[in-house]
């Protein structure tokens, strides 16, 4: 009998697979044994365009966990290479995952969906091309987490398991994720047709990538000099406001930044619980090269890479296009410095940003690393020294330390507002979390789903951090850090 073809209601147009042969595998996924829905964000399905009241949520699972034919994909496996903590692997590729296709949303917006964990493919390399439940949740977690911080980021569509175990250290239930971005394209990607000496495909990918997410470039007089600092600036902003909110992704290889300027795989990230800028987390990165203070400097690296698969189109003079393209590198500093001192000012209530203000955000972070200040806590407590309790700030710190003199400074400045205080409390309030996926949290959620099969930590810890600003009677204990005595937070790379 001819397998089921599964209407999903969506409106495909796959410009990836129709423009870009020769950039990917076909590729369909393995079919899940009994695959169900684990975790649906409904309102993202729905802004996609499913019809969630027609549609069978069978067909919902069958289709985003992989292996069914669904009307007007054209599921495949992309190629990229990558610098892996500084190592090039000139062929990586979608090794568990496959790129369902993409649809055009109810508001007209291109976005991919991509499945994780669907099987192997041929960029696999020995893997078994699958993921586990608690990987997948995770990730679905942070993405929605971070989203909800106003953070760019890949979306979390659903959160599958298939039905079958996976093998890891031990026999783990067998998941899928269904993620949406706005696309796929990786620095990487270049990296991949560069290092082959493909350089028409190099110019094919740039187009498309212009194409698609800078198309104000398309008439410029240099739009590869003009993608090159759009992808800049558009990094710029995400690392700053990683920064500004205490987040480590921890594996930021080129395969794991995209054009489009969104934040991409969430195996080892985690948040900064007390400020120490040479936070690592993940347990593969012995060097701390992506410790939380170095992600600025390791965004510019990586853009220098693009840079360089992208010196034959900024201009066929060898020298002016390196001279060019280092102008573009350079200024990223630049850029990321104004966006960060903006993104810490505003945590800070000061509507005016100002030259000065660089010192005062500076020394308070000295202070806050020396006395080993929790980073979310502390500004939040700075909003109620404004409700006229400056006690709760102060316990972070000694008695008589220099913090009280720190304060007095930015009470000072706060009051070069324009508006008035009860205007900077509410600010304040929007843009400094009072929960966060606190890493202690996370994991007591995700070993109560894999080892129990016991959701409701996850559902509820989903819902706090997806309500990030607004203080709620009864979660005290998602405000706080991991208590005294917990070892040494590490993360693992998962899906």
């Amino acid at each position: 009998m001819k397998d089921k073809i599964i209407d999903s209601g969506l409106t495909f147009d796959n410009s990836y697979a129709q423009q870009l042969p020769g950039f990917y595998a076909e590729y369909a996924g393995d079919r899940a044994p009994e695959p169900s829905i684990v975790k649906l964000n409904k309102p993202l399905a729905i802004s996609l365009g499913f019809d969630l009241d027609t549609l069978q949520e069978q067909d919902i699972a069958a289709m985003l966990s992989g292996g069914m034919e669904v009307l007007g994909s054209a599921p495949l496996a992309q190629a990229y290479a990558g610098h892996q903590f500084g190592g090039f692997s000139p062929q990586l590729g979608d090794g568990r995952a496959l790129l369902l296709g993409e649809v055009i949303d109810v508001d007209g917006c291109r976005k991919d969906i991509q499945l994780k964990g669907s099987g192997r493919t041929v960029f696999s390399r020995g893997g078994d091309g699958k993921a586990a439940l608690g990987p997948v949740l995770r990730e679905y977690l942070l993405a929605e987490a971070m989203h909800s911080l106003a953070v760019p980021t890949t979306r979390a569509l659903a959160a599958l398991t298939t039905g079958e175990n996976v093998m890891r250290n031990k026999r783990l239930p067998g998941a899928v994720l269904a993620r949406v971005a706005t696309s796929h394209v990786r620095i990487g990607t270049f990296q991949y047709f560069a290092a082959r000496g493909e350089a028409n495909r190099v110019k094919t990918l740039a187009d498309y990538c212009i194409s698609r997410h800078y198309p104000e470039l398309v008439d410029s007089e240099n739009p590869y000099l003009g993608l090159l600092s759009d992808v800049c600036e558009k990094h710029a902003f995400l690392v700053a406001k990683w920064m500004s909110i205490g987040f480590v992704h921890g594996v930021m290889n080129t395969d794991n930044m995209t054009i489009s300027g969104e934040t991409i795989d969430y195996g080892p990230c985690a948040f900064l619980d007390q400020y120490d800028p040479s936070t690592v987390f993940s347990s593969i990165d012995q060097q701390g090269r992506y410790a939380y203070d170095k992600q600025p400097e390791m965004a510019q690296w990586n853009l220098a890479r693009l840079a360089e698969t992208l010196l034959p189109l900024i201009d066929t003079d060898g020298n002016k296009a390196m001279a060019l393209a280092t102008t573009a590198i350079n200024d990223f500093t630049t850029v990321y410095q104004q966006h960060w001192l903006i993104l810490m000012t505003a945590k800070l209530g000061l509507t005016d940003t100002q030259a000065e203000d660089l010192a005062l955000v500076t020394d308070l972070l000295n202070l806050m690393k020396v006395h080993k200040v929790d980073f979310t806590q502390l500004f939040n407590a700075l909003s109620r020294v404004l409700k006229e309790d400056s006690a709760t700030a102060k316990t972070f710190f000694p008695v008589d330390s220099a913090f009280d003199q720190w304060l007095s400074r930015w009470v000072q400045s706060i009051d070069r507002n324009s508006c008035s205080k009860d205007e900077t409390i509410n600010s304040m309030a929007l843009v400094n979390p009072v929960y966060i996926p606190r890493n202690h949290q996370v994991e007591a959620a995700l070993v109560a789903a894999q080892e129990h099969a016991d959701f409701k930590p996850f559902e509820k810890l989903l819902k706090i951090v997806t309500q990030p600003f607004e203080k709620r009677p009864g979660l005290a204990e998602f405000e706080s850090p991991a208590p005294r005595g917990l070892s040494r937070y590490r993360t693992f790379c998962g899906t």
